[in-house]
């Protein structure tokens, strides 16, 4: 016996599926519906090394900094200190006014634009079969929109 597990979002493409399965001949003793619970982890600010959502906190400042660098560093050449010195000040005033638009969009707008990505919730399908209905069982759950499966035995 082989078991394949698929994922499936919560919609009426699983209970296709099942109906599928069990008209071709897989018993209902021989599948498990497993609903996957949702965590409630808030969103973070700030994106680690292991989590980002897509979106950069520091692009426009970066940004900001580099073109108010260049321009600091080219008027710098007419002024006392020297374009070194003016090109560090203005990279610094960009990088700051870059951050204060970041966060006065995420501040201010009605959700910011860091949202989080809502998904349905997930269900678990472990089918339970022969070693030779495990292509048939595979071509169903293809076929009712599955995520992702995978087989073990």
């Amino acid at each position: 016996m082989m078991q394949v597990f698929a994922l499936f979002e919560h919609s009426p493409s699983v209970e296709l599926a099942l109906t599928k399965l069990e008209q071709e001949g897989v018993d209902k003793e021989h599948i498990l519906v497993v609903p996957i619970d949702e965590t409630s982890e808030n969103l973070k600010v700030f994106d680690s090394l292991h989590d980002s959502d897509g979106i950069s906190f520091i692009d426009k400042a970066m940004a900001l900094a580099t073109a108010f660098g260049v321009v600091g560093t080219s008027i710098g050449f007419k002024l006392e200190w020297g374009p070194i010195i003016w090109g560090l000040i203005a990279a610094f005033i960009g990088f700051l006014c870059g951050l204060v638009w970041n966060i006065c969009i995420i501040k201010f707008t009605r959700n910011g634009y860091r949202k989080e990505k809502r998904v349905l919730p997930l269900i678990m399908v472990i089918v339970e079969c022969d070693r030779e209905a495990v292509k048939g069982v595979e071509i169903i759950l293809r076929e009712n929109k599955v995520i992702g499966y995978s087989t073990t035995g």
